[in-house]
């Protein structure tokens, strides 16, 4: 009898996906970012997460709501 393969997701397809957004940045921020990404050897997108998180963090989250869909 043939084995089969696990049913399921794998642990890592069982995240949650990430979500892409699309960000206009005036033209002297979005060299400035890209200039600290270089300078940290990180991808531009790390640096605008890290800032995301770090300002988002000092905020009061929201209150729970129902996702929209």
């Amino acid at each position: 009898m043939k084995n089969k393969r696990s049913q399921g997701k794998s642990p890592k397809t069982q995240k949650k996906a990430a979500v892409r957004a699309s960000i206009t940045f005036p033209p002297g921020l979005y060299e400035h970012l890209e200039e600290l990404a270089q300078q940290k050897k990180v991808s531009l997108a790390w640096v605008v997460r890290d800032a995301a998180e770090k300002y988002a963090a000092k905020l009061p989250k929201p209150p729970n709501t129902a996702p929209r869909t």
